[in-house]
């Protein structure tokens, strides 16, 4: 950017809509005429409001500023619908195995003792607002957040989401949200000897807690929250609690998240409590319908993904947490060809869109065992489109006039990507989340260089860490024999606080 440019863009206020009508151009934009995207070369968005009125070449009219962001890519805002909103622990389990050796599963003797909440409601608040912080700076603008249930007494608190729905209201973020209930929970009875145990009144007490918060909190924030009800895991729901889900789902006429398809214990599970795969045994109970957004589908079998692609399920994919576990979609290009909505997911940190895309790609054509079923573009249409389409919007994922103002700007300039001829393969395949250079949301700059609108994000590190070391302290009670931490998470290589040479 030339410092006018410069000038231009910090002369917004960050964490507000600019007055009057605002021209951004770049290098590159991606809007979407007719059938689907297109690239325009220098081509101009023209956003007043909320949302864009113009996107072409040579706006024709008057505009209170031009910012032009130069050797960039001016984007649909990107769609996360398993957006983490807790710390990451899954960084806990990439090489400490079994997971019931590791704190990963309930062992008897605390739950015999009473679970308890890890967190304090403070710290809770918190953790959703440094996520979401994290989202926008990855060129995040709509998000369904996700997180573990493991720390949490039961399920998630109304009083944590009354905070993560102010937070996202007040860093300029699209939600999709309400607390995550269950029926049960998996519990450690001996080494390796996981059962389900179940309390359907509970899950049940849970869901009318979750609508009655999506009654409240939908719409606030100018139509950024809105509601998403979210039953924890398939394995950990009772028939009655889907049932009464997803007919509360189409009172409230909204989406239903479940986590199903997505791990070979969950498979063993639901195959011994229910006699088939998860997608099989709700589609007996009548309760496969498009409503379902279903992550990760990394253990569905053949019979599975007919059954999603003939309900209108749609597929979360999260390509690098799936594939740090040794999971994989088998495969992203089997899916589409199925004619499966597929919309993309983080599920961990850093929230990295970008990331997930490469991973997704390469991990792909390795189960395709050719590279030319899957493109580049593929994977950028899932994080856009894919994921507007499974929360039937048509006014997000996309630059258009009339959709909304959700803007993401990555910078193609960043000296350790290489020279470019197209702006969606290199980003794709030499970028990451760190070129974003600036976020709109609903007309709002919510990022720029780095920075949102009232939150410290130098300081929010450290806070987060201290958290997470608080967490890991508490791991030996929650975990098979109560070992020491330093048995429970070993470091990679021995450590020394002091070495003589």
């Amino acid at each position: 950017m030339t410092g006018a440019n410069q000038t231009a863009l910090a002369a917004l206020k960050l964490g507000a809509r600019p007055d009057g009508r605002t021209l951004l151009t770049a290098d590159w934009v991606l809007v979407h005429e007719g059938a689907g995207p297109v690239l325009l070369k220098r081509g101009e968005v023209v956003i007043e409001g909320d949302r864009v009125i113009f996107a072409g070449h040579d706006f024709p009219g008057e505009v209170a500023r031009r910012v032009d962001f130069g050797a960039s890519l001016i984007s649909p805002g990107l769609v996360d619908l398993d957006a983490l909103s807790d710390l990451d622990t899954t960084i806990l389990g990439i090489d400490h195995f079994p997971a019931w050796k590791k704190g990963r599963v309930w062992p008897l003797s605390y739950v015999e003792n009473g679970p308890y909440e890890m967190y304090t409601p403070e710290e809770l608040a918190f953790q959703k607002k440094f996520a979401f912080a994290q989202l926008l700076l990855n060129g995040i603008t709509t998000a369904a957040p996700i997180a573990s249930l493991f720390y949490r007494q039961w399920g998630e608190t109304t009083a944590e989401f009354d905070a993560a729905a102010d937070a996202a209201g007040e860093l300029g973020l699209r939600v999709y949200l309400s607390p995550a209930y269950r029926s049960g929970g998996m519990v450690l009875h001996g080494p390796g000897d996981m059962r389900a145990h179940f309390d359907e009144a509970r899950g049940l007490e849970g869901l009318d807690e979750a609508v009655r918060y999506i009654e409240r909190q939908a719409g606030r924030y100018e139509g950024l929250v809105q509601g998403l009800l979210a039953p924890d895991r398939v394995e950990t729901a009772t028939a009655g609690l889907l049932r009464a889900t997803l007919a509360r789902a189409e009172e409230l006429d909204c989406k239903v998240r479940l986590h199903m398809a997505q791990g070979v214990m969950e498979v063993h599970t639901v195959k011994a409590l229910h006699g088939s795969t998860a997608p099989v045994w709700l589609a007996r109970e009548g309760l496969l319908n498009d409503r379902l957004i279903a992550p990760h589908a990394t253990e569905a079998s053949a019979e599975d993904l007919t059954l999603y692609a003939g309900h209108g399920v749609s597929v979360v994919h999260c390509p690098l947490v799936s594939g740090r576990g040794g999971g994989s979609l088998k495969s992203f290009s089997r899916l589409r060809d199925m004619g499966i909505n597929i919309a993309l997911g983080t599920d961990t940190t850093p929230p990295d869109m970008v990331m997930n895309m490469l991973i997704g790609l390469i991990v792909c054509r390795m189960n395709d065992g050719a590279p030319d079923r899957v493109l580049c573009r593929d994977f950028f249409d899932a994080a856009t489109l894919g994921g507007a389409k499974a929360l039937d919007r048509d006014d997000i994922g996309r630059i258009a006039v009339g959709s909304k103002a959700d803007i993401a700007v990555f910078g193609l300039d960043d000296l350790h990507m290489a020279p470019s001829i197209d702006p969606i393969t290199t980003l794709v395949t030499g970028g990451s989340g760190k070129v974003t250079k600036a976020v709109f949301v609903d007309g709002r700059l919510s990022m720029r260089d780095g920075q949102v609108a009232g939150f410290d994000l130098q300081a929010a590190r450290g806070q987060a860490q201290a958290q997470f070391d608080r967490l890991i302290a508490q791991y030996p009670a929650r975990t098979w024999g109560n070992p020491p931490v330093s048995e429970i998470f070993p470091p990679s290589y021995p450590t020394r606080d002091r070495l003589n040479g």
